[in-house]
């Protein structure tokens, strides 16, 4: 169920819907810390970052967001202790089957991206599961990075493209943007436009690299466990107020309206 009008946050009820990101990403930062913080292990942080997962997956569906990405597991977390990952892998594989009602309901449709080696058998099934029951529903894509790294997705790539080209498949003179996008992970999916970060850190650290070039960066020092609405309804607004150039210039910038303090000085040709 969107949300009308009438009822739109304070910090979205001025702003055109026109102006808002089609497509969020998320890097989910700072559960272990948050954890800490609270003299709690780091798998209550985890614990803790789901609840903020439902929260904010809920409202970019009712708010008409067309896509959510939430980078769950990078390729680089397994060099985390081996409990801290079984506990990671129990707690997808709950979340998978808990919100499978409120994904359909809400008419979400579950997508994943990363790679599917090394993922317990037992998440890949409830995982494609949950992905083909939602397959037919027409609300927000909700997908999930999970074993997902995005130097690893431009290695599969070029692979990929390499077995094309060596097949007869394709031409090297046909290599261009849009033909390796096509053999990206995200191949049907919009480019975000909007990438929070939580935690206060600022890097990317290897998401979306290729998709995220003309994407605009919002970061809160709240760690994902204490992410709020309000931030996500701050950050839209923010990204609302923004020039995008894309590399080129605004009319106004590209044709600046001249006083006479700026008019150009040119020589006087009878002297």
């Amino acid at each position: 169920m969107s949300v009308s009008l009438e009822t739109l946050p304070e910090p979205l009820a001025n702003i055109p819907r026109s102006r808002w990101p089609r497509h969020i990403a998320i890097i989910m930062d700072g559960n272990g810390r948050w954890a800490q913080r609270h003299r709690l292990p780091r798998v209550e942080g985890h614990r803790r970052g789901v609840r903020t997962v439902r929260q904010v997956t809920e409202q970019c569906a009712r708010l008409g967001i067309e896509q959510l990405t939430l980078y769950c597991l990078s390729s680089e977390n397994w060099k985390r202790p081996p409990k801290e990952l079984d506990f990671l892998m129990q707690l997808l594989r709950q979340y998978l089957i808990e919100e499978r009602r409120r994904i359909l309901q809400e008419g979400i449709r579950l997508r994943m991206i990363g790679r599917r080696q090394g993922l317990p058998p037992e998440v890949l099934r409830e995982l494609d599961r949950t992905v083909e029951m939602s397959r037919n529903n027409s609300g927000m894509v909700l997908c999930l990075a999970i074993n997902y790294g995005g130097r690893c997705e431009l290695v599969d790539a070029v692979r990929a493209i390499a077995r094309d080209v060596q097949a007869g498949r394709l031409d090297p003179a046909q290599i261009d943007e849009e033909r390796i996008a096509r053999y990206l992970y995200t191949c049907d999916m919009p480019d975000p436009d909007l990438l929070i970060r939580t935690a206060g850190e600022m890097r990317v650290s290897n998401f979306l690299l290729w998709q995220s070039s003309y994407t605009e960066f919002w970061t809160t020092p709240r760690c994902w466990p204490e992410f709020e609405l309000d931030d996500l309804h701050k950050a839209i607004a923010d990204f609302s107020r923004r020039q995008r150039r894309f590399g080129g210039l605004q009319p106004q910038e590209a044709f600046p309206r001249w006083n006479d303090a700026h008019q150009p000085q040119f020589p006087d040709q009878h002297n």
